[in-house]
């Protein structure tokens, strides 16, 4: 059964209900074609009804790519899931019991309500996330994403001038130095050192994306103060309501989006109830590849 696809919001190029696949198991080089130009048009795709073990969910991952471990590199700890290349976007301790509030785990869930795009902080560029449903709580937890090739389009040309040239510094820690958690080594502070990244990134497609999101830091020219207040600005530029699609879960849902032409936030949810979701991160191998050229 051949892919279907059915916008989620106005803008019929911005996220898109998946159907006709069965993720679970593996799928033809021409469904894998057809994602990815899904992808390109969409940057988010939703698949309803796709109940997939860690083992299915690694197995579909990788085959759109190697995978990216992140942040997992900073700090060996053990782990709750039985495949490494997963990341456990739960509340859950290694007991499966919902985390004290005052945890690293709890504080890591805090920090995905912060915009970002996924592993923006290193030279290693990635490409889709891939996330799973597995456990949802009684309210809240939804993830809302912003479409930043849509936000790039509706700057005036003044600032399109202005950010053409310009690079942001992106730092791996960040977000977690902003919400308090600094017990970090110099040697892992120095393992993910902070990378560059154009503001206004092209897309292999043909679409121009500005590139943003809470990992930025610094603009690379300007001065502290100034380069943080352009970034926020265009942080609010890129979040407005009309860039949005805001996706409520189901258990079972997958949700691909490609962390070049988007960023996203996790919504507040109840600590207290357990929830889990299961991601995986590719590598984009053809930018990859350019960048070590």
């Amino acid at each position: 059964m051949p892919l279907n696809l059915a916008p989620l919001t106005a803008d019929p190029e911005f996220a898109a209900l998946a159907t006709g696949l069965d993720l679970s198991c593996p799928i033809s080089a021409s469904d894998i074609a057809a994602i990815d130009a899904a992808m390109d048009c969409h940057a988010v795709l939703v698949f309803r009804g796709q109940p997939l073990g860690q083992a299915e969910q690694v197995a579909f991952a990788e085959q759109f790519g190697p995978l990216d471990l992140g942040l997992k590199r900073l700090k060996k700890q053990p782990e709750r899931l039985e495949k490494a290349e997963l990341m456990d976007i739960s509340n859950l301790d290694l007991d499966g019991r919902p985390a004290a509030r005052d945890s690293r785990k709890v504080v890591s869930n805090i920090a995905n309500q912060l915009w970002h795009s996924d592993s923006s902080f290193q030279a290693t560029p990635v490409k889709y996330s891939m996330l799973s449903a597995v456990r949802l709580t009684s309210w809240g937890g939804a993830t809302e994403f912003a479409d930043l090739r849509a936000a790039y389009d509706a700057l005036d040309a003044r600032m399109k001038a202005e950010i053409a040239a310009l690079q942001a510094e992106h730092f791996a820690l960040h977000s977690r130095f902003m919400l308090g958690d600094d017990d970090y080594t110099p040697e892992q502070r120095d393992q993910i050192p902070p990378v560059l990244w154009p503001l206004v990134r092209e897309l292999p497609y043909g679409r121009s994306a500005l590139f943003v999101g809470v990992h930025a830091r610094a603009i690379q020219g300007l001065t502290l103060a100034e380069g943080r207040m352009l970034l926020m600005d265009l942080l609010e530029h890129v979040t407005q309501p009309r860039f949005v699609y805001a996706h409520e879960w189901q258990v079972g849902d997958l949700v691909i989006w490609d962390n070049r032409a988007t960023v996203h936030r996790g919504r507040r949810y109840d600590m207290a109830e357990p929830r889990e979701l299961r991601r995986t991160t590719t590598v984009d191998v053809q930018l990859a590849a350019s960048r070590a050229a």
